[in-house]
C-alpha cells in the first residue's frame, strides 16, 4: 500500500499509438512531505502522515507550525493520513514525489464530492417521475412515504435533501501516464471533486499490485515556423523609402534650375 496527495486540475484526452482516445484526469502533486509516523507500538495502528501545499507562517498556527518543525518542513495546508504502508520504508522528513506510481498501476482515488444543494428525489436518488399530462397531478413529487400502520415515516426512507459535498472513492483507476517534469499525473477515467480541490491517491484495495501494460500515447510537438511573407514586406517598404528620397532629389534639382 502507498499513496499521495495532489490536486485535480481537470479532464482532458490523450491518444495510443493505435489510435484509441483514452479519457484521463489531470492530478498534479506537488512533492509531500512525511510529517510523522504511527506505529502499532505506539498508535495502535501502521500509517503516515504527509503534509502537501506549503503555506506562510502567517496563514498557520503554532501547533501546525512546530508539528511540521519536527519533520524538518514548512507549515502545510493539508495533512492527510495513508494507513496500511509498510512504515519500515519512510522517514520522518522524506520527500514522496510523482515518481512512486507507475504507468498501468490500478489505484483508489478519494476526494469530496461537488456540492450540488438541496436536490429532488429524481436527482438525488434517480427515481422516475410520473406522467406529464395535465390530469395526473402527480409529476415531480416523492410518492408514498410508508404503510399506516406505524403512522410515520421510517428511518432510511429516500427523500430529497442535500446533495453532494461527501467523502467520494472510486475504485479501479488507471495510471495512464506519469509526467516526472511537470509533476503530473494522468488517470483514466473521472474521480471525485471539483477543479483545483484536494484528492487522495493509493493503491487499489480490491486489485492490490496488479499493473496493466503500459500504453504507448502519441504527443505532438509545435514547432515554429518562420513567416518568409515578414521579410519580403520589410524589404519591399525599405524599397519603396529609396524611390522616394530619389523622386524627392529630383524634384529639388528641378526647383534649383528653374531658379537660375
Amino acid at each position: 500500500m502507498k499513496g499521495i496527495l495532489g490536486t485535480k486540475i481537470g479532464m482532458t484526452q490523450v491518444f495510443t499509438a493505435q489510435g484509441k482516445l483514452i479519457p484521463v484526469t489531470v492530478i498534479t502533486v506537488e512533492p509531500n512531505v512525511v510529517t510523522q509516523i504511527k506505529t502499532v507500538e505506539k498508535d495502535g495502528y501502521d500509517a503516515i502522515q504527509l503534509g502537501y501545499q506549503t503555506v506562510r507562517e502567517k496563514v498557520s498556527n503554532k501547533p501546525k507550525m512546530g508539528h511540521t518543525k519536527k519533520a524538518n518542513t514548512e507549515p502545510k495546508r493539508f495533512l492527510r493520513e495513508i494507513r496500511g504502508v509498510n512504515v519500515q520504508d519512510y522517514s520522518l522528513g522524506q520527500v514522496i514525489s510523482v515518481d512512486i506510481f507507475k504507468e498501468g498501476e490500478i489505484v483508489d482515488v478519494s476526494g469530496i464530492s461537488k456540492g450540488k444543494g438541496f436536490q429532488g428525489v429524481i436527482k438525488r436518488h434517480n427515481q422516475s417521475r410520473g406522467p406529464m399530462g395535465h390530469g395526473s397531478q402527480y409529476h415531480r413529487g416523492v410518492g408514498s412515504l410508508g404503510t399506516m400502520l406505524p403512522m410515520h415515516v421510517l428511518k432510511g426512507k429516500k427523500l430529497p435533501g442535500h446533495m453532494g459535498n461527501v467523502a467520494t472513492t472510486v475504485q479501479n483507476l488507471e495510471v495512464v501516464s506519469v509526467d516526472m517534469d511537470n509533476n503530473v499525473i494522468l488517470i483514466k477515467g473521472n474521480v471525485p471533486g471539483p477543479k483545483n480541490s484536494l484528492v487522495i491517491i493509493r493503491t487499489s484495495v480490491k486489485k492490490g499490485d496488479k499493473q496493466n501494460p503500459k500504453k504507448e500515447l502519441i504527443t505532438y510537438v509545435v514547432e515554429e515556423v518562420k513567416d518568409d511573407n515578414t521579410e519580403d514586406e520589410t524589404a519591399t517598404t525599405e524599397d519603396v523609402e529609396v524611390v522616394d528620397k530619389t523622386e524627392e532629389s529630383n524634384e529639388t534639382e528641378e526647383t534649383s534650375s528653374q531658379a537660375e
